[in-house]
């Protein structure tokens, strides 16, 4: 009889632990999915921020080519002013 009852407090302990285990499992779960979409968020953010420094990059580029291409143009004029040739290179 004693050993029955020291069974049954066994299992009622094990029931209790399993609880205890599920309810910091479910919170476990809770904080990853937030901070999984604490993540999503910051990604997507970044996708756009990245989008932004391309195209900051790609207008600095353009002008960047724009303005060689005036100076070549601004070299180019002031050789034939100065009456230099190609072959005087």
């Amino acid at each position: 009889m004693e050993e029955k009852a020291e069974e049954t407090v066994s299992i009622k302990n094990m029931v209790e632990r399993i609880k205890v285990i599920k309810g910091e499992l479910m919170q476990t779960l809770k904080n990853l999915r937030e901070k999984i979409k604490t993540l999503e968020t910051e990604r997507a953010n970044l996708m756009l921020e990245i989008e932004k420094l391309k195209k900051a990059a790609e207008s600095r580029v353009s002008a960047l080519e724009s303005e060689v291409n005036m100076l070549r143009e601004e070299v180019k004029s002031l050789r034939e002013l100065l009456g230099y040739t190609e072959e005087e290179k």
